[in-house]
This record gives C-alpha cells, sequence and structure tokens, in this order.
C-alpha cells in the first residue's frame, strides 16, 4: 500500500512539473505590437486610368468654424456618427491618376506647414509604387495651404522636379497678389496668402507655373469644373475613361457628419461662404441624379463614394467598399 501511494504521489509530481513547465514558456511568449500603421494609399480602376488616394493624415477641427447653425444643433448631428465633443476629424486626402500618357497628382496636401502628424503624402507616395520624379502634372484644386504646401521641402526646394504646376487663374491672382495679402484682415488670412506665394515660388521661378480656365480639358482625359464660393476659381477637376466618370471635388465638404446633413452649413475658410453652400447643393444634387462616383479632399480617407439623398433636403455619405485586385 505505501509503494502504490509512493508510486502516485511520485508519477502525480511528475505530471506536476511537466505541466508548469509546458505553462512557462506559454505563458511568457507574447508576441510583441507591432504599433506601425499600413502605408496610407488606396488603389481604383476608373475606365482605363489608375487612381490612388495618397493620404496626408488628419486635423481636428473645432466646430466652430462652421457657420450657419450653433454648436449644440452640430454637436447633435457629430452625436448620430458617434463623435462626442465640439471637434471633429477631417482628413487630408490627394489623388494620383495614371492616364497611362500623364502621371497627374491632384492636390499635394500640408507639407510642413502643420506639423509632423501631417505632410504624410511625399511618403505614401513613394509607398504606392511611385517616386515625385515620376510626375508629371499637378493639379491644384485651390491654393489653400493644406492642399499646397507639399509642393517644397523644408528648404523651400522644389519636391516635384519634373511637375508643371497648374491653378485656375482666378486663384493664381487672387492667391498672388502682394496688395490682396497686405490688406488680408488678421494674420491667419496673411499666412495663408503667404504659403501659397511660398510654395509657388520655385516653380514660377523657374517657368513651370500655369493657369486654366475651368472648361479646359487640362491634359487628355481631365477636365476643370468651377465650383467656387470656398474660393474663387475653387475647382472640381472630372476625370473620364471609357465613360466612367469620377469627380474630384476639392473642399466642397469640410466635414461629412454636419455638412451631408445641413449643405447649408459653411466654414469659416470660405471665401464667399453664401456661394459655397449653393455650389454644394447644386454639385449633391447632379452627383445623385447621375449617380457619379466623387472624392473628397476632406472626406474620412480614402474620401471616395458616392452621396445618397434623403429625400428632404439632406444627403448621406456612401464610401466605397474596398476592392479585390
Amino acid at each position: 500500500m505505501r509503494l502504490m501511494t509512493k508510486r502516485f504521489f511520485g508519477h502525480f509530481a511528475l505530471m506536476l512539473a511537466l505541466s508548469l513547465f509546458a505553462w512557462v514558456p506559454f505563458a511568457t511568449a507574447q508576441v510583441p505590437m507591432a504599433k506601425k500603421q499600413v502605408p496610407g494609399f488606396y488603389r481604383m480602376m476608373v475606365g482605363q486610368f489608375e487612381v490612388t488616394a495618397l493620404f496626408d493624415g488628419a486635423f481636428e477641427m473645432d466646430v466652430g468654424l462652421m457657420m450657419n447653425a450653433t454648436v449644440p444643433e452640430m454637436q447633435e448631428m457629430l452625436a448620430r456618427r458617434y463623435i462626442d465633443g465640439d471637434k471633429v476629424q477631417t482628413a487630408i486626402n490627394a489623388y494620383l491618376v495614371n492616364t497611362g500618357q500623364n502621371l497627374v497628382l491632384i492636390d499635394v496636401g500640408c507639407g510642413i506647414l502643420f506639423g509632423p502628424e501631417r505632410g504624410r503624402l511625399f511618403d505614401n507616395l513613394k509607398e504606392s509604387g511611385y517616386t515625385p520624379e515620376q510626375v508629371d502634372t499637378i493639379l491644384l484644386s485651390h491654393m489653400h495651404p493644406d492642399h499646397l504646401g507639399g509642393l517644397v521641402d523644408a528648404d523651400g526646394k522644389i519636391r516635384f522636379p519634373n511637375a508643371k504646376i497648374y491653378a485656375h487663374k482666378l486663384e493664381s491672382e487672387y492667391w498672388l497678389s502682394e496688395k490682396r495679402a497686405a490688406e488680408a484682415p488678421d494674420d491667419t488670412v496673411r499666412g495663408r496668402f503667404k504659403a501659397a506665394q511660398d510654395s509657388t515660388a520655385p516653380y514660377r521661378k523657374a517657368g513651370r507655373w500655369h493657369t486654366f480656365d475651368h472648361r479646359d480639358e487640362v491634359v487628355p482625359g481631365i477636365r476643370a469644373v468651377s465650383t467656387a464660393g470656398h474660393t474663387p476659381g475653387h475647382t472640381t477637376f472630372r476625370i473620364n475613361s471609357d465613360e466612367e466618370r469620377f469627380f474630384v471635388l476639392g473642399d466642397l465638404v469640410h466635414s461629412y457628419a454636419i455638412q451631408f446633413a445641413r449643405p447649408d452649413i459653411a466654414i469659416a475658410f470660405d471665401v464667399d461662404p453664401k456661394q459655397a453652400v449653393l455650389t454644394r447643393y447644386k454639385v449633391f444634387n447632379l452627383a445623385v441624379k447621375y449617380k457619379w462616383l466623387v472624392a473628397g479632399q476632406h472626406l474620412p480617407y480614402p474620401g471616395i463614394g458616392h452621396i445618397g439623398s434623403n429625400g428632404d433636403g439632406t444627403y448621406t455619405w456612401l464610401p466605397i467598399q474596398k476592392q479585390p485586385q
């Protein structure tokens, strides 16, 4: 009996030791967190054209910058999207279009103008498989700092050595005017003029600064469409290939959670708020009627989708779903 008991406890002790031995590495073999986000690019085809959305970063925007509604009204709209408080994220997107003949970049992000959390377009462009040297055309929807700051590096030197830069002639006349800059009402607005003038200066000096009119086909397959209001020459670009159309809207929307529900809400950055509201309604109605595929520089990345109507003067943002390769 004693021998059996001794064997039992000996066997039990051995099994316990083995189980503890097996448990120790399992308990300590924890996988470290990667702590790295995927590169910020998204790719799709429009007819024969390849479109790549490039992420430049994002702002936390104070809803107090929005006009024609109270802060509580806007907080209620944000709450419907599970956004608390009085700030909302607004992305900064740009769009690279490979037409087969041209490599066209629509807007270039902030560059170094707004700190290290933004200005990521340059790296994401390279991650997407292209280099700045391959870009031959840059189209500016307008000349605010978060759309043209990426033209130059920290030393004010050209970042796209083989690109011609195009902006609408009214944008160029307005933002490059020394007189208007001097008459700006405050330092914030003066800073926008300075950013426009400094970021474009080396291209203008090199003879690579060009302007277009609305309705111009700036490069084959990409036409400029007037969406003035946010700025004097604010432009939407219509991309057309194999009868497929894709509209890069620029700054028609700054907050998807607010301005689709209330298109009448303008923003403090609008040069002409009333015209900006009228333009937004017009484009929303056309996008619904013709089922346009659209992209927005401040819509949640990648900022591509459709606009739906609720039938009561309000609209819904319908983002695309990721497509397989």
